[in-house]
């Protein structure tokens, strides 16, 4: 490998000042994607890291070839119907993008095509499409388009009879909507053009101006975000506002769209609840009465505030209701116990009442696809570490289960009975227990040698629950051990496993990370030459404090767009996401949140130690975790560190927080992260 020297980002010396506190920030100048001097440096790094691993470019493109040869090209989704169609999402060879159809009264019958998203990308770097929703008559379909990746999106109305796009465009939306039922108004959702946080819902008429458009309500609390949506009966629309820590909805008949939403029950601070509707009656997953793991009340379509709401499935202290599907027969409810999803089915006259059954010690269900109502067959999606992904038809009457689809893994060398999957315990270092789902091939033989990446999140009660990856094998294929670590923060153990790993008790998210990883050494599965970390987003803070807290555990860390310079960011109220995230880790304007936050903040916290081999990967226009932050820390590593390993910073230029759009060019940047990770093992001939 050729020495060449890493850019050296000047530093000019800007100081912060709170609560008395000064902190100088040297690389605070970086904050300023309009600066011709920040976009070169940058792309000093990009040259930095191209140069540093070229001699990784052919693995990179043969992992690549391999990966993709796993994904079926010619793959379409399970079919849905509704309102009369069979509705099909399709991807055909060789093309990045999904072709959207479907198929009236009949599989059998023409297909019609919505979108093809291939033609619709052609020209641009990024491209995504999200929000389809089709009116009630069928004819019209209500789109949004993103060409930037800060989830702005542009929503238009394309005549389905006639395949015109309606010359509308209406700027600066989530890309969702909801119809009214009289086929001409939409309701959507715009967002704040600074902070981008979804703020407003507007009503827009068919064929009028959107600058006419009527806004219907604005949510002031900038703490929150609002959104609109049709209940699945279709009876009611809905506009829900939501914060960390409290819910407030409004309803409307969907027939009327010109009338006025009613308050369904007034915010309060603490109280949380989500709103289905089934005759008459509104059903209502909430917190209500200190119920940590929420439970589901009913209540009149006429009296809807929270004194009218009556127990259906009380609070439960071991078991996290986490959501329902209604049906005109049953009542499907998602629930999770001891970090295992299970599917509930109960009849309305509670004759019956029984659990899908599933026989793994680690694996993720949950309920997909079920716009219908009036069916006895619920659909439901399967998989685990082993396990390729699957969508089952369940007849909830006959109780008989039928496969529709399981994914494909094409080229014929993969076998899941050569792969183990297991679940094991670390303990933290208050005694709580700290589940992992691990997966490795065969004959895996625990001599402290092997490599392991261990994954996680561990924020905002964000559950990652074990699943399939067809890339992954690429790792286990060489030796790799795959470790997802259930840490606090997330709710993979109940509500209280996120309350516990939040605000003032956000280190134990860090720290059981690091439990997990002495165990996994302890145990013999790896060494500290052979561990491996990686985490994206609030993951990459993760990454972030655990390489500065325990740094002597890890041989190489991978840290996607990374939230690392928490206390800035979450001081500065025009940067997308701050005001919302206030209850999920606290307020700095608030001196007891500020010294806790600066106590972990990555970024603060860099000092002059080894630090282990790290890939750092962000994206210019990322809206979710400003560009600057990795870019800050990166700087801020390469003059604080004390040893050669090496740190690379790889920023694409063109995308956002998720990356590169279609399904093939994201498989390339996974081609980076575990050419990083095998060349750190020596498995890449020089």
């Amino acid at each position: 490998m050729s020495k060449v020297t890493p850019p050296v980002a000047e530093k000019v010396p800007f100081e912060l000042e709170k609560h008395g506190d000064v902190r100088v920030d040297n690389y605070y100048w970086l904050n300023n994607r309009e600066d011709q001097k920040v976009i070169d440096y940058l792309n000093a790094e990009n040259a930095y890291y191209e140069e540093m691993t070229a001699h990784t470019k052919a693995f990179q493109e043969d992992l690549f070839q391999e990966m993709k040869s796993r994904i079926k090209e010619d793959d379409e989704s399970v079919p849905y119907f509704k309102n009369g169609y069979y509705y099909i999402t399709r991807f055909e060879k060789g093309k990045d993008y999904p072709i959207y159809s479907r198929k009236k009264g009949s599989l059998d019958a023409p297909e019609e095509i919505l979108f093809d998203c291939n033609e619709m990308a052609e020209g641009h770097s990024y491209f995504n499409l999200g929000g389809l929703n089709v009116s009630p008559d069928n004819n019209l379909v209500a789109f949004g388009v993103d060409y930037v990746s800060r989830r702005q999106y542009t929503i238009q109305v394309k005549n389905l009879k006639t395949g015109e796009i309606y010359p509308e465009k209406i700027t600066n939306t989530t890309g969702g909507s909801s119809w009214a039922n009289d086929n001409k108004t939409l309701f959507y959702t715009r967002n704040n053009e600074v902070t981008l946080r979804s703020d407003k819902i507007y009503k827009h008429k068919l064929g009028e101006s959107p600058e006419s458009d009527q806004l219907v309500y604005e949510e002031k609390d900038d703490t929150y975000n609002t959104f609109v949506y049709k209940e699945k009966s279709q009876k009611y629309l809905l506009i829900g506002s939501s914060s960390t820590v409290s819910d407030e909805y409004r309803y409307l008949d969907a027939n009327n769209p010109d009338g006025e939403f009613k308050i369904l029950q007034k915010r309060e601070r603490g109280l949380e609840y989500g709103v289905s509707y089934y005759d008459g009656k509104f059903y209502i997953v909430t917190n209500k009465d200190n119920a940590t793991n929420f439970k589901l009340v009913t209540c009149p379509e006429n009296k809807t505030s929270k004194e009218n709401w009556t127990d259906l499935i009380p609070h439960r202290e071991d078991v996290l209701l986490e959501g329902i599907d209604i049906f005109k027969n049953y009542l499907v409810i998602s629930e999770r116990s001891g970090g295992l999803s299970k599917l509930r089915i109960r009849s309305w006259d509670t004759s019956t009442d029984y659990y899908l059954p599933f026989d793994s010690e680690t694996y993720t269900a949950y309920t997909t696809s079920n716009v219908e109502f009036d069916t006895d067959v619920v659909r439901f999606g399967y998989q685990s570490m082993t396990t390729p992904a699957s969508v089952m038809d369940f007849n909830m009457t006959t109780q008989e289960k039928t496969l529709l689809k399981e994914q494909e893994v094409p080229g014929g060398t993969f076998d899941k009975n050569n792969y183990v999957e297991e679940r094991i315990w670390a303990t933290a270092e208050d005694g709580t227990k700290i589940p992992m789902s691990v997966v490795y091939r065969k004959g895996m033989e625990k001599n402290g040698k092997n490599p392991v990446l261990q994954y996680a999140y561990g924020s905002y009660g964000y559950t990652i629950d074990p699943y399939f990856s067809t890339t992954r094998l690429s790792l286990l294929d060489r030796g790799f051990i795959f470790v997802l670590a259930h840490i606090r923060g997330g709710q993979y153990m109940g509500r209280q496993w996120y309350e516990d790993g939040k605000m003032l008790k956000k280190m134990n998210t860090f720290t059981d990370f690091v439990d997990c990883s002495k165990h996994l050494i302890a145990e013999k599965y790896t060494s500290a030459e052979h561990l491996y970390a990686q985490g994206g987003s609030a993951g990459g803070l993760l990454m972030g404090v655990v390489i500065n807290i325990a740094p002597e555990l890890y041989n190489g860390v991978v840290s996607q767009v990374p939230f690392v310079d928490v206390v800035t960011t979450m001081l500065d109220d025009s940067i997308p996401l701050t005001t919302g995230e206030y209850d999920e880790w606290g307020n700095p304007n608030d001196k007891e949140y500020y010294d806790y936050m600066l106590s972990y903040s990555p970024y603060d916290n860099v000092k002059a130690q080894a630090y282990p081999n790290m890939l750092v990967t962000t994206g210019l226009h990322d809206s979710q975790v400003q560009y600057w932050e990795p870019a800050k820390w990166v700087a801020k590593l390469r003059d604080m560190k004390t040893d050669d390993n090496l740190l690379f910073m790889d920023t694409n230029m063109d995308a956002g927080h998720g990356g590169a759009s279609g399904r093939f060019e994201s498989l390339k940047e996974t081609a980076k992260v575990y050419s990083f990770l095998l060349d750190l093992e020596g498995k890449i001939k020089k």
